[in-house]
């Protein structure tokens, strides 16, 4: 009996465990053994430790990476301002009855394919869209402006494509929110400010860290935003990991600049975890309480 409860977390540990090793280990060790490959397309590769491809999968590729990290950055902060407001009207505003509408509303883009959702931008954006004759009528635009093909095209598609990966969990970190404690901060005589500040932003930070992570994530690794909406100046690194792979047969030199990305923004997450998500999670919330 003591034998078959030690092994019970084991159990429940094991499918995770199954899934990460074949889906994530299994590929991470193809793909680093292939980016030490050397040959050709045509004559095939060969295994031969060829450390090389990793310098030569960022040489030249400064700006680039750069500009996925700008896109991708600028990307999870729009979507932040937008989804923490719109979460909190839908968790503690709105009426009960109308927040699983609500929420529908907020997924409800994932019942269309993705690439049609970005066409349906590029139509949105193109030059001779509405849109784009109200802004120059505004005079936000000038005459000869545009916003397809351009860095803000780019950003506003991605912020679009994940936005409900931020909305998500904030609004589950804001629906499990006590209202007793805001309650408690106002009759402490803190104003509505203060008890956002001090009390509600605290208590939601898990949420913001998970949301940031959700986002940040997939909108560095996107390249369809940026071949929709931008332009060969606004491609991004999947763009050219995508050539590599499927236009110049470069298997060694992509599978290195895709362990060296991946490596990169693991190191981002691990210090963004370190820094921002433990204080959410432990310390911001002792400090609320």
């Amino acid at each position: 009996m003591k034998l078959r409860r030690r092994l019970v977390p084991y159990g429940l540990l094991a499918p995770g465990t199954i899934w990460l090793v074949l889906f994530f280990v299994v590929p991470m060790y193809f793909m680093g053994e292939l980016a030490l490959r050397s040959g050709t397309f045509t004559e095939g590769f060969t295994f031969s430790w060829e450390f090389s491809n990793f310098p030569d999968a960022l040489d030249g590729r400064g700006e680039l990476i750069a500009r996925t990290f700008y896109y991708s950055i600028a990307a999870t902060v729009l979507a932040l301002l937008i989804a923490y407001p719109l979460a909190y009207a839908i968790a503690v505003k709105a009426n009960p009855r109308w927040r699983l509408l609500l929420l529908f509303a907020v997924i409800a883009p994932f019942f269309t394919t993705y690439l049609i959702r970005t066409i349906a931008w590029k139509t949105i954006l193109a030059d001779a869209s509405p849109l784009v004759d109200v802004l120059q009528f505004l005079t936000i635009l000038p005459d000869d402006g545009r916003l397809l093909a351009t860095p803000a095209a780019v950003i506003a598609g991605l912020t679009y494509t994940f936005i409900p990966f931020m909305i998500l969990p904030i609004y589950a970190s804001l629906e499990r929110l006590d209202m007793s404690l805001i309650e408690a901060a106002k009759d402490l005589y803190a104003s509505a400010r203060q008890a956002f500040v001090r009390v509600t932003l605290p208590l939601t930070a898990p949420g913001i860290v998970a949301g940031v992570l959700l986002t940040f994530i997939p909108a560095f690794g996107d390249y369809i935003n940026a071949q929709l909406l931008g332009s060969p100046n606004q491609f991004m690194i999947g763009n050219t990991i995508q050539s590599l792979y499927l236009s110049d047969r470069n298997y060694p030199e992509a599978a290195a600049l895709s362990f060296l990305m991946m490596a990169a923004v693991l190191t981002i997450i691990l210090v963004y975890i370190r820094s921002a998500g433990a204080g959410a999670l432990m310390g911001d919330q002792e400090e609320a309480r």
